[in-house]
């Protein structure tokens, strides 16, 4: 288990301009409206039981991608109409994500992000570095860290556990509030790897 001095220090390890992530998908339609392209970030401090994600827990670098390089990924898909952050915590690397965030916006793609912090942590002087700045670009956000005692299988539900909520940010988005959330997508990439989202199962990568 990583200790947070470890943690801090991975994280200001990673290249400015550039971000630490675990995978990336295009048309994606289970993490938020209509069809998006996912980054699943690497690094979070909690290891919640029943995590969808724990491969995403460590700090270390897996996949260092530049800012630009991701922006230009998603913009040249024409079907993508938003991006939406998860992890690991979108949040430990907020300074980049802003800055991606800004750029895809400029394109007229929204913007959301799964976290684990509340939206008042997130606005509190304990915050992690560059908060209110992602905050500030964020269509719609979904806080609060899973709890498996609180788990929701339904795909009326827009959230993983109950004490999780959804912000939206942007009014236009208030009526698109309908992603299956009790659904799983398989994506086969090039090389062969599979990506498996969505909240009925972890999110993996396997050759």
């Amino acid at each position: 288990m990583h200790t947070k001095p470890d943690a801090y220090q991975e994280l200001l390890e990673i290249p400015p301009g550039y971000l630490n992530i675990m995978g990336y998908v295009d048309e994606s339609a289970v993490n938020g409206p209509g069809c998006r392209a996912v980054i699943w970030v690497q690094g979070c401090l909690r290891e919640c039981p029943g995590c969808f994600n724990p491969a995403s827990w460590s700090f270390e670098a897996n996949q260092l991608v530049t800012i630009e390089s991701l922006v230009e990924k998603i913009l040249s898909n024409d079907r993508n109409q938003g991006v939406t952050f998860s992890g690991g915590e979108p949040f430990w690397q907020a300074p980049a994500l802003a800055s991606l965030a800004r750029q895809v916006k400029a394109a007229g793609l929204n913007v959301m992000s799964f976290t684990g912090f509340t939206l008042e942590q997130l606005r509190s002087e304990f915050a992690p570095a560059g908060a209110q700045d992602l905050l500030a670009e964020l269509d719609l956000m979904i806080d609060g860290a899973y709890v498996e005692s609180l788990a929701i299988h339904s795909p009326d539900s827009l959230v993983s556990s109950s004490n999780q909520r959804v912000h939206v940010f942007n009014p236009e988005l208030h009526d698109r509030l309908t992603w299956a959330s009790d659904q799983i997508e398989i994506h086969v990439l090039k090389n062969g790897d599979r990506i498996i989202t969505g909240f009925q199962g972890q999110m993996s990568l396997t050759e």
